[in-house]
């Protein structure tokens, strides 16, 4: 059987008045779900990176390699891609450009990987812009020495789509995962952008924090501008070696008072203000002077910013646009306050132990006093004993739970690496549950924060909101992830 012959079952909301629309977009989901998804097997099926970009090299010359059309940002990184691409698009459409943005993974729903001017594609769109896909792909599975594409290829080739079809003038495209070897790395870019890089992901990328760095500084192909965030000084010796090799120019960012910091390139960011309704920070350039209000929370979103900042310079983008698209950018899920208070809710998406240091700074920066209480729940494939270890003392009660998708790992497995902190433990069935247990642990004070997975914050906003989830059986739990002994609800 061919990847192909390969469908999933989906259960999709289907009260859309425009009903063909979503029957269409429902059988576009079934064919991508039914490639191959490293995503669903990270964790379990110990993927390996392919040795070369050959199957993607194929299927973007089939379609008469669209990636060239218009000019590429391209974002890597292990922490803060997706929000400092987001704020890239953010100033290129405030500076009049129709703008395609390529992210991933998605919170709610699979169309909100491909955004036109930030609006995810509607249903009809998405769907148009696989079947223009698909034939190409269909060949592969059946004639190519390369093999079918896989969901995260066929998606990134309807990003290079966009220009023909959306009318798309610039493409911010997201790295996936890596960067050498990654499907977005087939185009060449006039701006490549590598943001704050720790170990993640260390079966696939490597095991020292050099070897992440060579992964992901393999998107710098060319002569082009290369903007570099803040590193460790192993990593940035790595990058920085890449760009030199590549003859390219690095706009390296410092941060103002920080010890260590070497902003090569005079790109400095401050923080003047902060509290929960936004900051307002201070990025100088070579250029200008840029004094801008940014709603993204905590000192690591200053930094994106910076960063995002200079790429968007670089692209040509003028002050005005600058500080017009930062003022607008939205990035739900990351230190995203849902409720202020009593109690405050916030989720964050940290998947990683560098990314949990950080949440930890912005849970002290901003969260009233009173009491604490994590709702917890991460993919099996993460580093679980670091994350906790950095959430040490943060909260005095976690409520663990599981998201749905098949790489959760089970509350029972995180409980264990919490009972070593010492920190009362609640488990919930689900992650709804356990944002209500965590609420009434707050007892009207304090604050509720979720973390630990994108995939648990996606649960939590659709619980708060009202959210109808776009569900996958082929994602839902293996029946190893809930412990029976959960499913009825709260155990304490």
């Amino acid at each position: 059987m061919t990847a192909l012959a390969r469908s999933a079952t989906l259960a999709l909301p289907m009260n859309d008045p425009h009903a063909k629309a979503s029957a269409s977009y429902e059988t576009a989901l079934r064919r991508l779900l039914g490639l191959a998804d490293y995503e669903r097997m990270a964790g379990t099926s110990s993927p390996v990176l392919r040795a070369n970009l050959a199957r993607m090299r194929e299927l973007a010359e089939r379609l008469g390699n669209p990636q060239r059309a218009v000019p590429v940002v391209h974002v890597a990184g292990t922490k803060g891609k997706g929000s400092t691409a987001a704020m890239i698009a953010s100033m290129l459409k405030a500076d009049g450009r129709r703008v395609g943005l390529f992210t991933s993974p998605h919170l709610h729903t699979f169309r909100e990987r491909l955004r036109v001017d930030g609006e995810p594609l509607s249903d009809a769109r998405f769907s148009r812009s696989l079947d223009r896909v698909w034939p190409h792909v269909s060949a592969m599975a059946e004639g190519s020495d390369e093999g079918s594409p896989t969901t995260f290829e066929a998606l990134t080739a309807m990003a290079f789509d966009l220009p023909a079809s959306e009318n798309v003038e610039v493409l911010v495209l997201e790295v996936g995962l890596g960067g050498r070897l990654d499907s977005t790395n087939v185009a060449d870019a006039a701006v490549d952008v590598i943001t704050s890089l720790s170990l993640d992901h260390t079966s696939i990328l490597g095991e020292t924090i050099e070897e992440i760095a060579a992964e992901k500084a393999g998107i710098v192909k060319s002569a082009v501008p290369v903007v570099i965030a803040p590193q460790v000084p192993e990593a940035l010796a790595v990058l920085q070696a890449r760009t030199h090799a590549m003859g390219a120019r690095p706009l390296q960012i410092g941060q103002i008072g920080q010890v260590g910091s070497d902003p090569g390139s005079g790109v400095t960011f401050d923080v003047r203000r902060s509290d929960l309704t936004g900051q307002s920070i201070s990025v100088r350039t070579p250029v200008q002077t840029h004094n801008l209000q940014l709603p993204l929370l905590g000192a690591h979103q200053a930094e994106n910013a910076a960063v995002a900042v200079a790429a968007a310079e670089a692209m040509g983008v003028g002050p005005a646009a600058i500080a017009a698209g930062i003022a607008d950018v939205s990035w739900p899920g990351r230190f995203e306050v849902l409720d202020p208070g009593p109690p405050a809710v916030v989720v964050d998406g940290a998947h990683n132990p560098r990314s949990m240091a950080v949440l930890r700074a912005a849970i002290a920066d901003y969260l009233p006093p009173g009491p604490r209480v994590l709702v917890f729940g991460c993919s099996g494939d993460k580093e679980l004993p670091a994350m906790v270890d950095e959430l040490r003392g943060v909260a005095a009660h976690v409520v663990v739970c599981a998201s749905r998708h098949p790489r959760a790992l089970a509350p029972d497995r995180v409980a264990r690496a919490f009972a070593e902190t010492g920190v009362a433990i609640s488990h919930a069935a689900d992650v709804q549950r356990a944002l209500a247990h965590a609420r009434e642990l707050c007892a009207g004070a304090g604050a509720v924060v979720v973390t630990g997975s994108l995939f648990v914050v996606a649960e939590t906003r659709e619980a708060w909101h009202g959210i109808a989830p776009e569900r996958y059986p082929e994602l839902e739990p293996r029946e190893t992830a809930v412990p029976t002994q959960n499913r009825q609800g709260i155990r304490r």
